[in-house]
């Protein structure tokens, strides 16, 4: 069984978050004070159900799923896009894969050394952020 990712994460790293955005096509205004941004991951299991809220100054983005169970997405917020999302256990990652008019578009999110993990990637930009668990 993978370890748990629930609870309340702080960003303590991020790379290529700004390629990232560009492929998502997200205007450089919007870029710039994103890059400026610590993000807080809310992580909640509620019976078979996942709701994982992120959170920053800017805006906050919520997003519920079962596992194994596709769902309409649109990404209000972010790049403003309709897609569908799987969301499934791969070894001991969260994988979320994204179809839409990005192509290779999804999310992992695992813990590792006590640290909560998230590769987030569009096309050919993956963006990796590590979080730290609060006390």
């Amino acid at each position: 069984m993978p370890a748990s990712i629930c609870g309340t994460w702080e960003m303590i790293s991020n790379v290529n978050f700004d390629g990232y955005m560009i492929a998502l096509g997200i205007s450089p205004a919007t870029r710039k004070i994103a890059l400026k941004l610590k993000h807080r991951k809310v992580v909640e299991q509620k019976g078979d159900v996942y709701v994982v809220k992120t959170m920053s100054t800017l805006r906050n983005y919520t997003i519920s799923f079962r596992l194994d169970e596709e769902f309409h997405e649109f990404t209000k917020g972010l790049d403003e896009r309709n897609c569908k999302s799987l969301v499934t256990w791969q070894d001991n990652k969260l994988v979320c894969m994204q179809q839409g008019e990005k192509k290779n578009r999804g999310w992992a999110h695992w813990v590792e050394d006590d640290k909560l993990h998230l590769e987030l990637y569009c096309e050919d930009q993956v963006c990796k952020q590590v979080f730290k668990k609060n006390a």
